[in-house]
């Protein structure tokens, strides 16, 4: 019986080094993992690159059709803004993808938008306020201190130590700088606790993966516990070299459930599929928060939502081919 011909659809890092652009080669990486799991497997594929010449992308499908895609896109000529773009024309083509819905994609990466959902649906986040670059903007209603993030943006990026501020005097003076670079810009209470990701995973329903947890122990006392940039990507910061991830097995029973209940209610909510990571903080009285939401998040071998599967005994070949056998079922 021939087996499926698979696309591997991402976006195109630019060449060179840049801002960030530790985040956006991951793809890449990605993209050369899947490939080799897809060969192990004995599947066949093709790289096809997307970004706005949309007639290009439609002319290799035409030219060699593939039977199903892993959508590794998360920009389109490094806007994020555009993230849930590919899903949208490959909804239209009538071909089966991995991960979210456009309508899912674009909703998680508007920080803003992901906020007014879950405050609308009664599911915790911090306080936020949102900056749009007026020259009166009032933080008075917050809390601090408070972290500033951009409002579309996924990867930690504008996110880091200087991110945080405990008055509201800094802040304002900040403010601009930031909006300069990033445009608008989320300003949300800093929630000073423990920090945890719950990765989900399968189809058509899914199911919670080991929960991790992100030990700051070992973070000098100036620097704030947080998972930003340099975190992730400057493998010479000492956040990098300090930030942990660790799967807890002691956690108390209470906050275990809520912490699996939210991440549900989140996929339930936003109408994600395949595969999602939502990271949650405590309060020092173990109250959740939701931060961030991720449709499709990362896929690297080194990635957390990767480490998640393989707690649960799922390898990097395995998790690929489950994502082929939900491609299969929704193409039935």
């Amino acid at each position: 019986m021939k087996k499926n011909l698979i696309g591997l659809v991402h976006n195109i890092p630019q060449s060179g080094s840049y801002a960030f652009s530790e985040s956006s080669a991951d793809v890449m990486t990605q993209v050369a993992s899947i490939e080799e799991a897809l060969r192990s497997l004995g599947y066949s594929s093709r790289r096809i690159p997307f970004s706005r010449d949309i007639d290009a992308f439609l002319a290799t499908f035409r030219e060699d059709p593939v039977d199903m895609v892993f959508n590794l896109c998360e920009t389109v000529d490094e806007n994020p803004l555009f993230s849930g773009h590919a899903a949208v024309v490959l909804e239209l083509l009538g071909v089966p993808f991995t991960g979210s819905p456009s309508s899912a994609i674009t909703y998680t990466m508007d920080k803003a938008m992901t906020k007014r959902i879950l405050k609308g649906c009664g599911i915790p986040t911090p306080k936020y306020l949102i900056y749009e670059g007026s020259p009166h903007f009032n933080a008075g209603c917050l809390t601090f201190p408070v972290i500033v993030k951009p409002r579309c943006e996924d990867a930690s990026i504008g996110i880091d130590q200087e991110s945080v501020f405990g008055s509201e005097g800094t802040l304002k003076e900040a403010l601009g700088p930031f909006y300069e670079r990033f445009g608008h810009l989320l300003v949300e209470e800093y929630i000073d606790g423990r920090e945890f990701n719950v990765s989900l995973f399968g189809y058509p329903t899914a199911d919670v993966m080991p929960i991790a947890e992100i030990d700051f122990s070992a973070f000098p006392g100036d620097i704030h516990r947080i998972v930003g940039y340099r975190a992730k990507w400057d493998t010479s910061s000492p956040e990098y070299n300090n930030a942990v991830r660790t799967f807890p097995v002691d956690l108390p029973s209470p906050l275990h459930q809520s912490l699996e209940k939210i991440a549900l209610e989140c996929f339930h909510t936003f109408m994600l599929r395949d595969y999602v990571r939502v990271d949650i903080r405590t309060d020092r009285r173990n109250n959740p928060y939701v931060l961030e939401i991720n449709a499709n998040p990362c896929i690297s071998p080194d990635a957390g939502f990767v480490a998640s599967l393989a707690q649960a005994g799922i390898n990097y070949t395995e998790m690929v081919r489950y994502f082929v056998e939900f491609m299969s079922l929704r193409s039935c």
